[in-house]
């Protein structure tokens, strides 16, 4: 049984595209297919890792600013995604998708001061740095590929 069984289909289309395409519009967030992918998952275990990390830390005034700023903008990255993905048009997905990669390039910054605040977990770092630019890249790679549909379409 398909996610698409119980969405209704414009009997008027005359291509396969058209069709496909009406069915995603029609989708709600409860019939998203199962892709292997899904990068508000991934967003939310990335914001669970950097809360994690921040526990891990001694506490003391450097890393107390650094832990807050830390975890506020690793979370603000999937929620500012998640707000695009409910968005009231292109121009709202485009600012909010903004966002979120602003948010991700802040959460760099911010892992790069944690890590040297505290040289001990530089191993940890590492992989929650690559994770992060992975996911900045993800945004950007969208933001792209959505500013260049709408100038195809302006045209």
């Amino acid at each position: 049984m398909s996610v698409f069984d119980n969405v209704k289909i414009k009997s008027f289309t005359r291509y396969k595209h058209q069709e496909t395409r009406y069915k995603q519009r029609s989708m709600t967030n409860n019939q998203k297919p199962n892709n292997k992918f899904d990068l508000e998952k991934r967003t939310t275990e990335f914001a669970k890792r950097v809360i994690r990390l921040c526990r891990a830390l001694s506490r003391d005034s450097i890393n107390n600013r650094l832990s807050g700023q830390g975890v506020g903008s690793a979370g603000s990255m999937g929620a500012n995604y998640r707000e695009a993905n409910d968005a009231l048009g292109k121009k709202d997905f485009l600012l909010r998708m903004r966002i979120a990669r602003k948010e991700a390039k802040e959460t760099m910054h911010w892992l790069e001061c944690i890590e040297e605040a505290n040289p001990e977990f530089k191993n940890r770092m590492q992989e929650l740095k690559k994770e992060c630019v992975e996911i900045k890249n993800i945004f950007s790679a969208i933001i792209i590929k959505v500013e260049k549909n709408n100038k195809k379409k302006k045209v």
